[in-house]
């Protein structure tokens, strides 16, 4: 027998002895409490710190995506180039061709003069030109403009192409190099903030390519699945746990239910290919039938959620109301819902943030195609912001590598926004009984 050693516990019973086997077995109670801390700390620090790596990685990807470089020039408005009556007629790649070879004289040859065109992007003279749409009285002036420079170019500006590597080894020659050094020491190239990331829709070139499109398509989708899919699940939840009879039938909707919150999105996608465009002939590529598609998504996600959340509701509310008279539709709307509404918000914003996030079942009914134009309407062909990140990754420009991270932080922006809203709302509305 021992004394009763530190740590030992402090209610034994008068008469009791304190043995070297309860000692021993108390000090390895002890050794596993620790041991059980120490390997969560541990799997905790390892998953904080691949998540750490994963978001530095994405970030560090990203990071040439936030900015483009310019060219300034001097753009001559020839009114004999440019159709006054109609502004958006002319020849504005003349122009802007003009005005970067005035900066030039010596280079006269045609292969020179190529080599010098392609500093520029293909999306310069559209710049030019919308400028003239915007204000037809520049016709005749010559104007200062910033102009975007080709990708090559721009990841030359960036550091991402070394020009210390070999010609054979880079995109930009040794002459292309010598013209935009010429440029820099004339003060004619800067780098801005890359505005066209989310004021443009997609494009063939890099340096002209945004998720404008994505975005607008991005808000339709969530828009119709939160117009279809939160009413209806939301009824079809306190239809099965007020108002149903319990039998056979309701216990095989609930198990379907819970089925299909676990069915794989691509088959989702594969009914929507085949009912709503083989079978209705909806046009593929519309946030309309991308919405009806993530609706049967988060159907069961909300139906679930919704009946976890009435049932988290004291019964006795309930009955008391009942108590006093009301109706039992009464004390659904007025009383019960109320109070389960933080946690259908919840499951609600979740739902529509995991439906934001897919990929899969949109690819099958094509909103992967390219546009070019940001949508005017739920009927008209999009992409979101998930496909976006797709097309982009498989694009086989250097430039599209950065733009493609860049994407994936802003998705990744707009989740934890979403997930942020669903805590705010949660504790701002939640009720103590």
């Amino acid at each position: 027998m021992t004394d009763i050693p530190v740590g030992a516990p402090e209610s034994i019973a008068p008469g009791w002895t304190w043995s070297d086997a309860a000692a021993r077995r108390l000090k390895s109670r002890h050794a596993a409490d620790l041991r059980l801390r120490i390997y969560g700390i541990t799997a905790i620090a390892i998953a904080l710190g691949l998540l750490l790596t994963l978001l530095t990685s994405i970030v560090v990807a990203s990071w040439t995506a936030w900015s483009t470089t310019q060219i300034r020039l001097e753009v001559n408005l020839d009114p004999n180039e440019i159709d006054a009556n109609n502004p958006a007629k002319g020849d504005y790649d003349d122009l802007v061709r003009a005005a970067l070879y005035k900066l030039f004289p010596d280079v006269q040859s045609n292969a020179d003069q190529r080599v010098l065109r392609d500093l520029l992007s293909q999306g310069a003279q559209f710049q030019i030109r919308d400028r003239v749409v915007a204000d037809p009285a520049l016709i005749g002036q010559t104007i200062s403009v910033w102009v975007p420079v080709s990708d090559p170019i721009d990841q030359l500006n960036k550091g991402v192409i070394d020009r210390n590597l070999p010609p054979d080894r880079r995109r930009v020659d040794d002459q292309q190099i010598g013209y935009f050094d010429a440029l820099v020491a004339d003060g004619r190239i800067r780098s801005v903030f890359n505005t066209t990331l989310f004021t443009a829709a997609d494009s063939r070139f890099p340096e002209l390519a945004g998720l404008k499109g994505a975005l607008i398509g991005s808000f339709y989708l969530v828009l119709i699945c939160l117009l279809l899919s939160v009413p209806t699940g939301i009824a079809a939840a306190i239809y099965l746990e007020e108002f149903a009879p319990k039998n056979r039938w309701t216990d095989l909707i609930e198990v379907n239910i819970n089925n299909l919150a676990a069915v794989p999105s691509i088959v989702f996608g594969l009914l929507g290919l085949a009912v709503f465009l083989g079978f209705f002939g909806l046009p593929r590529s519309a946030p309309l039938v991308g919405g009806m598609v993530l609706s049967l998504i988060t159907l069961p996600t909300i139906i679930i959620t919704t009946r976890a959340a009435i049932k988290a509701v004291p019964p006795s509310i309930k009955e008391a109301a009942l108590g006093i008279g009301a109706s039992h539709i009464q004390a659904i709307t007025h009383h019960v819902l109320p109070l389960a509404m933080p946690g259908i918000l919840t499951g609600t914003i979740i739902g529509l943030a995991h439906a934001l996030g897919e990929t899969a079942p949109l690819l099958l009914i094509g909103m992967n195609a390219f546009i070019t134009a940001a949508p005017e309407g739920i009927m008209s062909p999009s992409t979101t912001l998930p496909t976006q990140i797709y097309i982009w990754f498989d694009s086989p420009e250097r430039g599209f590598v950065a733009r493609t991270s860049a994407a994936i932080i802003v998705l990744l922006g707009f989740l934890v926004l979403m997930n942020a809203l669903a805590v705010f709302l949660r504790k701002r509305f939640e009720r103590k009984w």
